[in-house]
């Protein structure tokens, strides 16, 4: 299994630096981020070990039970999953640099204040859901731009881009269409020039569709299943409020 883990590291590199091979781009530019929902922590020290940094799991529970294991380890811990304001607190407290689903005014009011009372900012990306599937979580893209304006505005929170779950289907265009979405609101907000306000992250595509976000011009690429197998679960499990 743990080698099966190394080899599957070196297969979903591969298709990164294809990928950006054949966009003309350079594979510096686009981070593999490890989704690390339903991992066993020891795994993902295996796959850590690899040299790869940046990981990221859906739910404050997971997070909260494997931050022993794995805070020794050099890594970069970011939340990918829908936030509730009532797990603010333990999410802080392990560990975690960034926060790539923020999609609404209220929860980064919340976050704001509680980031103020232990004297830290934080990194975020706003979530904007592109495919208009209302199984998912994010911003409308209509309101992505006035979200925007809105959490630059708090002192403790830091703009650095924006984020996506694709459409969930094997028809290429259609899931292009999300992630071009998404270029065209980084694009809009570039254009605004909103102090505070970075531009320089898109994270969007995983391992289904990883060539094509690469191809519209993603920076990072969350891969869980083609690293780790397959879950248990479905995907839809991790991406609704309503299972806790």
């Amino acid at each position: 299994m743990d080698e099966q883990i190394i080899e599957n590291l070196k297969l979903v590199q591969r298709r990164i630096d294809k990928a950006c091979e054949k966009n003309n781009r350079d594979s510096s530019e686009v981070r593999l981020l490890l989704a690390t929902k339903t991992v066993e922590a020891e795994r993902i020290a295996m796959a850590l070990q690899q040299g790869y940094r940046l990981i990221a799991e859906n739910k404050v529970q997971e997070v909260k039970s494997k931050y022993e294991v794995l805070k020794n380890i050099d890594h970069e811990a970011h939340f990918i999953g829908h936030l509730q304001s009532n797990k603010i607190k333990d999410l802080l407290k392990c560990g975690v640099s960034c926060i790539q689903s923020l999609d609404r005014f209220d929860l980064a009011e919340k976050l704001n204040q509680r980031l103020a009372a232990m004297d830290r900012k934080m990194d975020v990306f706003i979530q904007v859901n592109t495919s208009n599937e209302e199984s998912k979580f994010g911003a409308h893209p209509d309101d992505a731009l006035d979200l925007v304006r809105k959490v630059a505005a708090l002192e403790n929170l830091q703009i650095k881009g924006l984020m996506t779950i694709g459409l969930f289907s094997a028809e290429t265009e259609k899931v292009r269409q999300c992630f071009k979405l998404l270029k065209n609101i980084q694009q809009q907000v570039l254009q605004e020039n909103i102090p505070g306000v970075e531009m320089k992250e898109l994270s969007m595509g995983m391992s289904g569709d990883l060539e094509t976000a690469i191809e519209e011009g993603a920076t990072i690429v969350r891969v869980g299943t083609a690293i780790f197998g397959q879950r248990i679960y479905p995907d839809s499990y991790y991406w609704n409020e309503g299972i806790k």
